[in-house]
């Protein structure tokens, strides 16, 4: 199945290179191009991609402004945010519009593509240069009540639920928990559906807000 792409920058020089990466790779196409936020989301509207890179900074209307407008809608695409700069501001507004990955522009292009493809699948992946920081600003958001599908959680989905938020990768989850890596994505993957999340960042602000794991927090034996 190929995935469609839109790619959105305000450089033409950063569109035409990630066109090259994209398209370099098989199953991926590249449906259309946008140089703002306003034509990010007429194009996205027209062309209805699978997957839209959005920079964050652009001329009319940000990104993050594009992303609000998109995400609102029945059906979005799947955003990743492109950045130069690793801020905090804009990691929190972006995690504020609920989009489904961050890259940086100076990551290497296979980067790209695995963001690409795993946001396609439904998931969601951040930079590794920008995923501390990401971690941090998530941790900084103010704690809401716990909603009252938390108590639909197993204590295993809830111990699973607190090392996503802390970081943790499947592998790591698996390792530190002592089961198969098989058996953590199914824990995600049933703490995802009883929560009606999206993805993991989506998992990482509701663990946040929901007070499951409080700011400062780091990964430690359970």
């Amino acid at each position: 199945m190929t995935i469609r792409l839109v790619i959105a920058d305000d450089q033409s020089m950063i569109r035409a290179g990630l066109r090259l990466v994209a398209e370099s790779e098989p199953g991926i196409e590249v449906a259309g191009e946008a140089a703002d936020g306003f034509e990010a989301v007429e194009v996205t509207r027209r062309l209805r991609p699978d997957v839209l890179l959005l920079d964050i900074a652009m001329p009319r209307l940000d990104g993050i402004g594009a992303a609000r407008l998109l995400l609102a809608e029945p059906r979005p695409p799947r955003i990743i945010m492109l950045t130069t700069f690793n801020t905090g501001d804009n990691l929190k507004a972006s995690l504020r519009a609920r989009v489904n990955g961050f890259l940086l522009k100076t990551s290497p292009p296979e980067h790209l593509v695995e963001a690409v493809r795993a946001a396609a699948a439904g998931a969601a992946l951040i930079d590794p240069t920008v995923a501390p920081r990401v971690i941090d600003e998530i941790a900084s958001l103010p704690d809401l009540a716990a909603p009252a599908e938390l108590g639909s959680l197993s204590e295993r989905e809830l111990q699973v639920l607190r090392m996503v938020a802390q970081g943790l990768s499947n592998p790591e989850i698996a390792r530190d928990l002592g089961i198969g890596e098989a058996t953590v994505k199914t824990h995600v993957a049933r703490v995802l559906h009883k929560l009606r999340l999206r993805d993991r960042i989506q998992a990482v602000v509701f663990a946040y807000e929901a007070g499951v794991v409080r700011p400062g927090e780091r990964p430690g034996p359970c």
